[in-house]
C-alpha cells in the first residue's frame, strides 16, 4: 500500500456489498434470498461482523423476506457463527446431513446441506433426496463441480449427477466467478459479490431468479461489487518513453473508470509489449510506478492504483541474437535450453526446495506467493532473468 490508497473502503467493501444485496432484494420484492455458503473469508476475531450479518438480514426478515443458507468451507469452524441467534424468517441448513425445507405458500423447496468442516472431501449431493413432486426444488451446494479450476475440490460432485436430481434450479457456491453451467434445469455459480483482489477482476454480484407458473424464465446477473477490480493491459508498444508509456496508461484508466461506473476502481497495470521504452522503464521501475499512480490521481480520484507491473520487451531482434556467435548469443542459448528441459527445471526446483520451507506462511498465503516447487513458475522466472540480462548485454548498459 502506499500513502493516501484508500484503505477504508478496500476494507469495507465486503460489508457494503452485502448491504447493496440486501438493497437488491427488497428493491426487488424478493421473495427468497439463498447464501451458497462462505458469509466470510476468515475466522471473525469479534461479534461486530456476525452482528452487521444479523442486521441486515434482519431488514429482509421484516419485509417478510425469506433467507436460507449453507456454511461453506471458510465458514465451517467459525464458533462465533455458531453461537449467534438468526431471526425468524432466516434458516442455517443442517451440517450433519441433508435437509429439506418446505416453503408452502412459495411452492417450493430447499435442498441443502452446510459443510460440518473445513475440508470436506466427499459428494455431499450424493445424499441429497429427489426432487419433491408438486414443488419447485432447488439445490443449495457449496462444491467445486467436475474440479473447477483454481479452487479445492471440496464436496466433489459432477454436473451430470445434480441435473439427475429433478431439481429446478441448483444455486451454487464455493466458485468466485459467475458461471452458468446449464439452463436445463440451471445449474449456477453467482460468483461472490465483492471481488478481493486483482485475481478477482470484473463485475461481481447475485444472480436474480424469476420463476414463473413453476419454471424458471430468467437467471439475470445483479451488479452488487462497490470496488471494481481491474486488470489494465496497456501496450507500450508506440511508446518511445517512459513518459509517453505513462499517457498511454492514463488512457486505458480513463476507459476502466467509465466501465466502473462510478465504483471505486482498484486497478493493477499490466505495462507490455516491445518498445522504445523498455530500457527506461525497467531501469527505474519504482519511478515509473509512481509516475502512473500520480497520472491516475489526475485521471479520477476515485482510482486505487493496487500494483504496476512492468513486462515490456526490448525491439532487440532476441531470436536473431540467439543465433549470432558471441558471448550474448551463447548466454541466451543456455538459459532457453534450462526453461525448456524439465530435467533442468527439476534441479532449480531441488535448489529452491529448502528456501520455500524458510519462507513465513504470511508470504505463501499471498497472491504474490511464488511457488518454487512449481517447473511453469521456474521457467517463468528464467525467462524473466532471460530479458533483464541479455537485455542489457545487448545494449551495453553491461559488459559481459
Amino acid at each position: 500500500m502506499y500513502e493516501g490508497a484508500p484503505l477504508g473502503d478496500l476494507r469495507n467493501a465486503a460489508r457494503r456489498a452485502f448491504a447493496a444485496l440486501v438493497d437488491q432484494a427488497l428493491e426487488e420484492e424478493a421473495d427468497l434470498v439463498l447464501v451458497a455458503g462462505d458469509l466470510y473469508d476468515v475466522d471473525w476475531k469479534d461479534y461486530n461482523t456476525g452482528l452487521f450479518f444479523v442486521s441486515q438480514v434482519s431488514r429482509l426478515a421484516r419485509e417478510g423476506i425469506r433467507v436460507v443458507l449453507i456454511r461453506g468451507n471458510h465458514d465451517a469452524q467459525n464458533r462465533i457463527t455458531k453461537e449467534l441467534r438468526l431471526p425468524e424468517g432466516v434458516t442455517e441448513l443442517s451440517t450433519r446431513r441433508p435437509q429439506s425445507l418446505r416453503l408452502e405458500d412459495l411452492g417450493a423447496v430447499v435442498h441443502g446441506q452446510g459443510y460440518p468442516r473445513t475440508e470436506v472431501t466427499e459428494d455431499l449431493s450424493a445424499g441429497y433426496p429427489g426432487a419433491v413432486p408438486g414443488l419447485f426444488n432447488i439445490g443449495l451446494l457449496h462444491t467445486a463441480v467436475d474440479g473447477r479450476s483454481g479452487h479445492d475440490p471440496y464436496a466433489p460432485c459432477s454436473l451430470e449427477a445434480l441435473v439427475s436430481k429433478g431439481y429446478d434450479y441448483w444455486a451454487l457456491g464455493h466458485v468466485h466467478k459467475r458461471e452458468v453451467l446449464c439452463e436445463s434445469p440451471w445449474v449456477v455459480f453467482p460468483g461472490n459479490i465483492q471481488g478481493r483482489h486483482a485475481g478477482e477482476h470484473g463485475p461481481k454480484g447475485a444472480t436474480l431468479v424469476t420463476v414463473d407458473g413453476g419454471e424458471v424464465v430468467a437467471a439475470e446477473h445483479r451488479d452488487l461489487d462497490v470496488v471494481r477490480w481491474a486488470v489494465c493491459d496497456v501496450d507500450a508498444a508506440p511508446a518511445s518513453s517512459g513518459a509517453e508509456a505513462v499517457d498511454l496508461a492514463a488512457e486505458v484508466l480513463e476507459a476502466e473508470v467509465r466501465r466502473a461506473g462510478g465504483r471505486l476502481l482498484a486497478a493493477r497495470i499490466r505495462l507490455g509489449g516491445r518498445s522504445k521504452a523498455h530500457r527506461e522503464l525497467n531501469a527505474d521501475p519504482d519511478k515509473w510506478a509512481a509516475r502512473i499512480r500520480g497520472a491516475a490521481a489526475e485521471v479520477s480520484d476515485e482510482i486505487f492504483v493496487e500494483k504496476v507491473q512492468i513486462r515490456t520487451r526490448t525491439t532487440i531482434d532476441l531470436e536473431a541474437l540467439a543465433k549470432s556467435d558471441d558471448t550474448v548469443g551463447g548466454l541466451l542459448r543456455s538459459m532457453r535450453a534450462i526453461r525448456n528441459d524439465p530435467g533442468a527445471l527439476a534441479a532449480l526446483t531441488e535448489r529452491f526446495a529448502d528456501l520455500w520451507i524458510r519462507l513465513p506462511q504470511e508470504y505463501k498465503d499471498t497472491e504474490e506467493a511464488l511457488d518454487l516447487s512449481d517447473h511453469r513458475t521456474l521457467a517463468g522466472l528464467v525467462e524473466d532473468a532471460e530479458r533483464f540480462l541479455v537485455t542489457r548485454l545487448a545494449e551495453g548498459e553491461v559488459k559481459p
